[in-house]
């Protein structure tokens, strides 16, 4: 009975309605961006499919005009501008337009003498944004403009439409992406895309978890050490391993609340910012098709409730990690600011994984880099996901071991300097007494 006051009392001082705000506003934020994201994605893929081309056709020529003609018979909706001169910046400040395609002079001599004629392309950039720049009209007017030019030279060649469409695509590509003995009418640009997609959540949820449990506890414990309630705590009838545990378990319940709230906020997220149409249809010039979806049932990358249940223990294992590590972080702490700092190396730690995990197979890795950060306990969860998926079931299992062993290990140590008085007097002031030492020197004095 003693022991669960205790883990209320705990409970209570972190579950307070701060939190309950902080997370409610975390959620809507990320529906938020993710919705606007989803919003900006949409209206550049309309705008793609809807082509707007502003030209400024400077060659004048009866060959120029039929161009742009042909240009609009394909649907796309085509803006005429007089221009000239090469002050790019002031002819689209005047016409307020942010692209324009100009035909400059001697462009039908040059197709007349058999040479490569010059198309000017000029786009206003106003941000450093990728969807704010991913359609400008240009390129797809490019595109169309070198088609009606090499149907062109083709008829007056004496080739045929049919003749020109095999010249241009001699081969039909067929994509197929092999997984240990499955395989997949897909390619592999498509899967990574979806794949990475969906990983990129758990080591962004693991690596604010592992910061925000550990400052939790760090601040916890350093608080009632620099208040002094620490003392009065330990020296209540209650043992100090129920004292630990309480605060332990408190600490992995707030952190996994937070585990759960993060996976949904982070969810609504990614599905906004996917837009449907770049990740969810492969399509090949053949006219087959597989979602990404199948292709990854088919490929045995999608995970059971079972692989979940086993990422999530590694999850935990992990948060009672950074707990008993930072039990005794916490106890090294003799004022606020020394609180907010002693937590780096923990931070450090994590960070090592949590890049590399996002931009490389650990796997991969040469040998010895590969037992350097598979010894760092976060990483294999970082990895556990990847792990699953790709067959390395060995590799998730000894990481799982790893993980308990290292967990019980500084478990131990934990609990043998919170069993002690060491938990009071121990400092990080490198020399200098702490204040308990210094109160205590006074009334020996």
């Amino acid at each position: 009975m003693k022991f669960i006051n205790l883990l209320q009392k705990e409970l209570k001082e972190l579950i307070n309605a701060q939190m309950i705000i902080s997370l409610v506003l975390i959620v809507a934020i990320l529906m938020f961006v993710g919705n606007t994201t989803k919003s900006v994605i949409d209206n550049s893929m309309k705008e793609s499919e809807n082509l707007k081309i502003n030209i400024s056709d400077r060659d004048d020529t009866d060959f120029t005009k039929s161009l742009i003609e042909t240009l609009k018979s394909t649907g796309a909706e085509i803006t005429e501008f007089d221009t000239d001169g090469d002050d790019y910046a002031d002819i689209l400040k005047k016409n307020d337009i942010k692209n324009l395609v100009i035909l400059p002079e001697g462009f039908t001599e040059t197709i007349e003498n058999n040479e490569c004629p010059e198309v000017i392309t000029v786009s206003r950039m106003k941000s450093a944004a990728a969807m704010s720049n991913m359609s400008t009209g240009n390129s797809g007017a490019f595109e169309l403009i070198q088609n009606s030019i090499a149907n062109t030279i083709a008829l007056k060649s004496g080739i045929t439409l049919e003749e020109l469409e095999l010249i241009e695509n001699p081969v039909v590509l067929q994509d197929n992406t092999v997984i240990d003995d499955k395989s997949a009418a897909i390619s592999v640009d498509n899967i990574i895309n979806k794949v990475m997609m969906q990983n990129m959540l758990l080591p962004i949820i693991v690596f604010l978890l592992i910061i925000m449990t550990s400052q939790s506890l760090i601040s916890s414990i350093s608080n009632e050490k620099i208040d002094k309630t620490l003392e009065t705590l330990l020296s209540s009838p209650v043992s100090r391993t129920s004292i630990i545990t309480a605060k332990m378990l408190a600490a992995a319940v707030v952190a996994l609340i937070n585990a759960a709230v993060y996976m949904i906020g982070f969810s609504k997220f990614i599905q906004g910012a996917s837009a449907e149409a770049v990740n969810e249809i492969a399509s090949d010039v053949m006219g087959n098709y597989v979602s990404v979806d199948e292709a990854i049932e088919q490929l045995g990358l999608s995970l059971s409730v079972g692989d979940y249940v086993l990422v999530g223990l590694q999850l935990f294992l992990t948060i009672m990690i950074c707990l008993s590590v930072s039990i005794m972080l916490g106890a090294l702490v003799n004022d606020t600011k020394s609180s907010q700092t002693v937590i780096m190396p923990i931070m450090m730690l994590a960070l090592i994984p949590y890049i590399i995990s996002m931009v490389s197979d650990i796997n991969a890795l040469p040998m010895a880099i590969r037992v350097i950060i598979y010894a760092i306990p976060f990483t294999h969860t970082f990895s556990g996901i990847s792990n699953l998926m790709f067959g390395n079931d060995t590799i998730f299992i000894f990481g799982l071991v790893y993980q308990i062993i290292v967990f019980f290990v500084c478990m131990f140590f934990a609990l043998r300097l919170f069993n002690s008085d060491k938990i009071l007097t121990i400092s990080l002031n490198l020399g200098q007494k702490s204040k308990y030492n210094r109160k205590k020197s006074n009334n020996q004095d």
